[in-house]
């Protein structure tokens, strides 16, 4: 079952240049809802004008291969390996969601455009194992990593619209495998059912735009590669520095910390992070 093209079967009852169409108006709703999104939220004008409002603060000039060196780090640290999760488990289910959609989506590209019959085996486990990983992040993050319900105790049962993308990525994948179980064992009626799902599920999720958190995985590299270029340049998105309230050197800069502190101000701890990370 796992190396069989689920959509070859489908193609007896729906013509490839349909379904192909179906992939097409999807993306093309994820990316104009995007766009739609930045313009309507201002999103990209207020990320350029804090840019520009933080050159005034910059101690260093930073090269081209200071940016370079910046992206690479972005792209292997942030993006592929989710380094900016303190909490592993939240990283662990990050890395399969992500991953998984990733496997996900394009072995479905591949299967509808450039395999409209039988596939090569490797391109249906690729599409079937993506699906997998989906579920296995996702239903592990829904049932014990989400801080409403791992740390606030609130209902597992409660939905709000912020777990739009959530229930309609674990829905399109969930009932995607479902369908091609059903398919491969010849039951007509759960096929037809999980496949009529299938395509509710993903039409939410890749429709649901503007409505869900399917955005910020586009949005997330560009903060991770402005936070650390703020860093590196010493901007600090024009947040004061991490002063050292002993030195005699601070004091003189800033002359009411004796006031209110004493002379050696005593150690405040590691503030949040005193405890066990648990939140996002």
């Amino acid at each position: 079952m796992f190396a069989s093209n689920p959509f070859a079967a489908l193609t007896e009852t729906i013509s490839a240049e349909m379904i192909q169409g179906y992939v097409i108006l999807m993306a093309i709703l994820v990316v104009g809802m995007t766009i739609y999104d930045m313009i309507h939220k201002k999103s990209a004008k207020y990320f350029f004008a804090k840019a520009k409002q933080a050159e005034a603060n910059r101690v260093r000039e930073l090269g081209a291969g200071d940016k370079i060196g910046i992206a690479v780090k972005v792209a292997t640290v942030d993006v592929a390996t989710a380094g900016e999760f303190c909490n592993p488990m939240r990283r662990i289910s990050h890395m399969l969601m992500m991953w998984g959609f990733i496997l996900f989506i394009v072995s479905t590209v591949a299967l509808t455009f450039a395999y409209t019959g039988e596939a090569p085996a490797i391109v249906a486990q690729l599409w079937h194992l993506g699906a997998i990983m989906v579920m296995v992040g996702g239903y592990w993050f829904w049932f014990f990593i989400r801080v409403d319900v791992s740390a606030e105790a609130v209902s597992l049962f409660r939905i709000v619209q912020a777990d739009l993308f959530i229930l309609s990525l674990l829905g399109t994948t969930t009932f995607g495998l479902l369908w091609s179980i059903m398919q491969s064992k010849g039951d007509a009626m759960w096929t037809t059912i999980f496949l009529a799902l299938f395509i509710i599920s993903a039409t939410f999720l890749f429709g649901g735009v503007l409505w869900s958190k399917f955005a910020h995985m586009f949005f997330k590299p560009a903060a991770a590669f402005n936070k650390r270029v703020i860093k590196a340049d010493g901007s600090r998105e024009n947040l004061p520095e991490d002063f050292d309230l002993t030195s005699s050197e601070i004091q003189k800069r800033y002359p009411d910390i004796p006031e209110y502190m004493g002379t050696n101000p005593s150690y405040m701890g590691l503030g949040i992070k005193r405890e066990k990370p648990k939140h996002y």
